[in-house]
C-alpha cells in the first residue's frame, strides 16, 4: 500500500524512476511556467536570461545558445528565437561580440525569482537534508548518464 500524503516512509514511498522524475519535473515546471506567463515570458527565455545574468564572463550569442542547448536539449533555432525575443524586449543587448543582460533584464529576472522563491520554499521545505543529499546524488548520476546517452544518439 502506498500513501498519498507527504509523510510516506521508506517502505511506502515510490521508487525513483524515469516516470516519477518526469512527473516531478513537469509539476515544478508547470508552477514556473504559470508565473512566467504573467510576465509574458517562456521557459526558454527565462533559462537563457538566467544563464546570461549569472555568467561570470560576457557570453557571445553562440556561447549562450550552446549553454542553453546543453541544459535544455532544445532545437538551436528555438533557442536563437528566444534570444532574439529577449533582445527585442531589451532584456539582453549586444555589446560588441557579446550579449549582456540589461538592467531591465536583471530586474525582470529578479521579479520572477522573487515570485517563485516562496513557492519553491513551500515545495522543497521540510524535506530532510539527508533525503535531499541522496536525491541530489541520484539526480546527478541520472543527468550524467542521460547526457552520455543523448550525446551518443546525436553524434
Amino acid at each position: 500500500m502506498t500513501t498519498t500524503g507527504s509523510t510516506a516512509d521508506a517502505t511506502t514511498a515510490p521508487v525513483a524512476d524515469a516516470r516519477n522524475l518526469a512527473l516531478a519535473h513537469y509539476a515544478a515546471r508547470g508552477v514556473l511556467e504559470t508565473v512566467l506567463a504573467r510576465y509574458d515570458a517562456t521557459f526558454q527565455q527565462q533559462v537563457a536570461l538566467r544563464a546570461a545574468v549569472v555568467s561570470a564572463v560576457p557570453q557571445t550569442p553562440d556561447g549562450l545558445l550552446a549553454e542553453v542547448q546543453a541544459s535544455l536539449k532544445a532545437d538551436p533555432a528555438e533557442i536563437r528565437a528566444a534570444l532574439d525575443e529577449l533582445r527585442a524586449r531589451e532584456l539582453l543587448v549586444a555589446d560588441g561580440p557579446h550579449l549582456r543582460p540589461t538592467d531591465a533584464g536583471r530586474e525582470f529576472l529578479a521579479a520572477i525569482t522573487a515570485e517563485t522563491t516562496p513557492v519553491s520554499a513551500r515545495i522543497w521545505g521540510g524535506i530532510p537534508a539527508d533525503d535531499l543529499a541522496a536525491a541530489g546524488r541520484v539526480l546527478a548520476l541520472v543527468t550524467e548518464r542521460a547526457n552520455a546517452e543523448f550525446a551518443a544518439l546525436t553524434a
